[in-house]
C-alpha cells in the first residue's frame, strides 16, 4: 500500500532508547507515503551548562561540543533505519528550546506529519520533568503523531 498523504515527516530524536518505536514507526509512515523523513535532534539551548563567567567557557564549549556529538549519533540511527526500508533521510541538529524549535522548524520547512516519543510517565513524575511531546502537540499547526512507550521500571 502507497499513499501520497505524507510528503514530509520529521522524526524528532533525542538518540535514546525510548525513541526507538518512534523512529521505526516514522521510517515505516515514511516507506509507505515514499516521504522524505527529517530526523531532528535538538540541543537543547543553555542546556544547563550555561553559567555566564568566563571560568566555564571552556567547559561550556567541551559541553556544547558532547551534546552535538550525541545529536550526529542519534540522527545517523535514523538514517541506518532509513536506509534499510530505502527511505530518504536528512540530518537535522538545531540549538535551542526542543519543543519550540521541533514546531519551528516544522512550519518552516512544510512539514506534514511531526512523529515523537514520549515515556509514558504520569502525574507528579510528568508534572516535574515536562514533556516536549505535549507541548509539541499544543502548539504545532501541524499534525503530530505521539508514539507512546512506557517504561520497563
Amino acid at each position: 500500500m502507497n499513499s501520497n498523504l505524507y510528503r514530509k515527516i520529521m522524526v524528532a530524536t533525542d538518540g535514546s532508547e525510548n525513541v526507538k518505536k518512534a523512529v521505526s514507526t516514522a521510517v515505516e509512515l515514511a516507506k509507505l507515503s515514499r516521504a522524505k523523513l527529517y530526523a531532528v535532534y535538538v540541543v537543547a539551548a543553555g542546556g544547563g551548562y550555561t553559567f555566564g563567567h568566563p571560568r566555564d567557557l571552556g567547559w561550556e564549549r567541551a559541553m556544547k561540543e558532547q551534546l552535538n556529538a550525541e545529536g550526529v549519533e542519534a540522527t545517523a540511527y535514523v538514517e541506518t533505519a532509513g536506509k534499510a526500508a530505502d527511505v530518504d533521510v536528512e540530518p537535522v541538529i538545531i540549538e535551542g528550546s526542543p519543543a519550540n524549535e521541533i514546531v519551528d522548524f516544522a512550519e518552516k520547512n512544510n512539514i506534514d506529519l511531526i512523529v515523537l516519543g514520549t515515556l509514558g510517565k504520569t502525574g507528579i513524575e510528568r508534572f516535574l520533568l515536562g514533556s516536549v511531546a505535549q507541548n509539541v502537540v499544543r502548539h504545532s499547526r501541524k499534525a503530530v503523531l505521539v508514539v507512546k512507550e512506557l517504561e520497563t521500571e
